[in-house]
């Protein structure tokens, strides 16, 4: 299926609180991807992923509606040269390789406009279908630490992953 990335937008609301109002999506990320997903939640996003200058976040497009996300994260001090993934895509489109090529992309270009040298991620133990992304997508796997992620009341195995420049 065919995708673009491309900046947020303000009139990208609608489409982004009808696919991230999720709570299957909400379980594999950090808290401030809250569950229920409100206006208030999507506008924060949005003006945020518009005006952030210590991140580079992208709208995965898909049919002409905004539905997911993919940046970089930016880390400082000794972590300079890293920057985190982060990325989730609207539920009906999981399992069509879209996130795997969404990561290619975001990587690549983080890669060419940016004085970083690793880009790394850290899905949930649980998480497999995100893991088996970054894999495809050419990332190895660093470590695993146990239930380090405190979840809906459950702990969680972070595990990190990483892809460096060659």
């Amino acid at each position: 299926m065919d995708f673009k990335l491309r900046p947020w937008r303000t009139d990208d609301i609608e489409d982004l609180m009808q696919c991230a109002n999720n709570a299957h999506i909400a379980k594999n990320l950090t808290n401030r991807f809250p569950h229920p997903y409100t206006r208030e939640s999507g506008e924060g996003f949005i003006k945020m992923a518009i005006h952030e200058t210590s991140a580079c976040i992208f709208c995965i497009e898909i049919a002409g509606k905004a539905s997911g996300g993919v940046g970089l994260h930016f880390q400082g001090d000794i972590f300079c040269k890293n920057a985190e993934l982060g990325y989730w895509l609207a539920e009906p489109f999981w399992g069509q390789g879209i996130i795997t090529k969404a990561i290619g992309q975001i990587v690549e270009h983080g890669f060419a406009h940016y004085d970083i040298t690793r880009i790394f991620a850290r899905p949930f133990g649980t998480n497999i279908a995100s893991q088996r992304a970054l894999e495809k997508a050419g990332f190895a796997f660093e470590a695993r630490f146990e239930k380090t992620l405190f979840k809906n009341g459950v702990f969680e195995d972070e595990v990190v992953y990483a892809i460096r420049k060659e």
